[in-house]
């Protein structure tokens, strides 16, 4: 059998496989990462274990899951390394990432988990734990109190199940222990990351505690970040590359080439020298965060709406057929890059045509149905708020319509040769109840869906032009299907 990786097979891995460069026993744990999932193990931590090999030593990682024990069962047995696999067209490079010292399954060892949030050598929280975990109401981009785990938790009669009631005990618990400042560094793709959770916070530890609340606005920093990298579920076929490479990983991470980190420099007790490992550290994110929002993640939901009613299953499969990649430059072109500020450094014409060529990468199976998750979350931030922009400049974004009602087709459940799948988002109750009750009549289940305030906001939700442009889309999508639709809309 192949030997596993550990500590004790680093060195007798094959020649040409990285690894860190550094002794992993000097290194002590200084950031708690909540959510250690694939997107920070190419990301975030990448970037870290540049800086440990540089000699910063103090800055090591412990990971956190917040539900399941899969990801510290498959990498406590591998002293915490894993591979990342960055996969281009020309094939794999493989490195053996050595910056997590710890992963901990918080219902396995909660006091434990709690115990490395509040210990005062942790100096920065960390979280990727998508859009949802926030507990955010989207309508006032505050906390939504009345969410049934931020209800329950805020009785405080058993452990924190949020992610607003985990990190505001956290620091409950670093206030009265006299701990030092920290910084909550959020790496999820919200709007203002850094200072939406500021807010939700503050709010939740409020409604705790309000002398808590002020500790947290004078002495927490929430920097904002803009985080892009694109970083499919790992599959067994991953799993397979790197023992033919010569040796067992439980849970390796594939990446693109491409990645990006920028992050507002406000910290308050310290960082590594990210932008040594390629980061950029900035005194405004807001144009970047826009930028990737708007040009990479609502291209992406665009493809993944579009795509996988027509039976379509990845990115690159998406970029492959004659009519999406144009309707995605029109998308760009007419409705979103319009609506972007400049961005220092950055032209954002040349950025979508480097996005083109990334979405076109064949060796990344970027499915479309893991991209359209949680759309109630992300439709808001990266299309429906440049729609309404568009539209108080007196522009009808017809792209952005034509994308909304692939949306609501998308709810139906049901692809284009009726076979079903899935509804995984948030509000997948009530979005899956309204497309049961209206079927795909688009009169009826355009109307039903722009009354979720939770998505709409009323000004765009009651548009006449916009809300007739989505219903005919919607109408053309159910009637003649993605492709003919795509046809009709294409440039002239």
């Amino acid at each position: 059998m192949l030997p596993l990786l550990s500590q004790s097979t680093l060195e007798r891995l094959p020649p040409g496989i990285a690894r860190p460069g550094y002794d992993r026993r000097r290194v002590s744990i200084g950031i708690v990462h909540v959510g250690l999932g694939a997107f920070h193990r190419a990301h975030q931590a990448i970037y870290t274990d540049d800086r440990l090999a540089a000699g910063e030593t103090g800055w090591g990682i412990c990971g956190l899951s917040l539900r399941s024990p899969a990801m510290r069962q498959a990498l406590a047995p591998q002293d915490c390394l894993y591979t990342v696999l960055e996969r281009g067209p020309e094939g794999d490079r493989a490195r053996v990432v050595g910056a997590v010292k710890e992963a901990l399954a918080v219902p396995e060892t909660p006091n434990l988990a709690m115990a490395r949030l509040a210990d005062p050598r942790t100096r920065i929280i960390s979280l990727t734990v998508t859009e949802k975990a926030y507990c955010g109401d989207g309508a006032t981009g505050t906390l939504d109190e009345a969410h049934p785990d931020i209800v329950q938790d805020l009785r405080r009669e058993a452990w924190p199940r949020s992610v607003p009631g985990l990190l505001t005990e956290a620091l409950r618990r670093r206030r009265d222990a006299g701990a030092p400042p920290c910084t909550v560094l959020v790496c999820d793709n919200l709007a203002s990351n850094g200072a939406t959770v500021a807010r939700i916070v503050g709010r939740y530890a409020a409604l705790s505690d309000p002398s808590l609340a002020a500790y947290v606005a004078d002495t927490i920093a929430f920097p904002c970040t803009m985080v892009d990298r694109i970083v499919p579920a790992t599959r067994d076929e991953d799993r397979a590359a790197v023992e033919a490479l010569g040796y067992r990983d439980a849970w390796p991470v594939v990446a693109e080439p491409f990645t990006q980190w920028v992050i507002e420099d406000r910290f308050a007790a310290g960082r590594p020298h990210w932008e040594a490992a390629g980061a950029l550290l900035v005194a405004d994110v807001h144009p970047f965060e826009l930028m990737k929002l708007r040009a990479l993640n609502g291209a992406h939901s665009a493809l993944a709406y579009l795509g996988a009613p027509a039976r379509i299953a990845t990115v690159a499969d998406a970029m492959a057929e004659p009519l999406l990649p144009k309707f995605l430059r029109s998308l760009w072109d007419e409705d979103l890059l319009p609506t972007l500020p400049p961005v220092p450094g950055i032209a954002v014409a040349d950025y979508t045509t480097v996005l083109e060529g990334r979405f076109r990468n064949p060796a990344i199976r970027h499915l479309l149905q893991q991209i359209a998750m949680d759309g109630s979350q992300k439709l808001p931030p990266r299309l429906l708020t440049p729609a309404l922009e568009n539209l108080r400049q007196g522009q009808l974004p017809r792209r952005i319509a034509l994308v909304i009602a692939a949306w609501m087709r998308f709810l139906l459940g049901r692809d284009e040769d009726c076979q079903p799948y899935a509804i995984q988002d948030p509000l997948s109750e009530r979005l899956v109840r309204i497309a049961r009750e209206h079927g795909p009549d688009a009169a009826s289940l355009s109307q039903a869906l722009f009354g979720v305030r939770e998505i709409f906001d009323p000004e765009l939700a009651t548009h006449p032009e916009f809300r007739d442009c989505v219903r005919q889309a919607l109408h053309s999508l159910l009637t003649r299907g993605t492709r003919e639709t795509l046809a009709s809309h294409a440039p002239r």
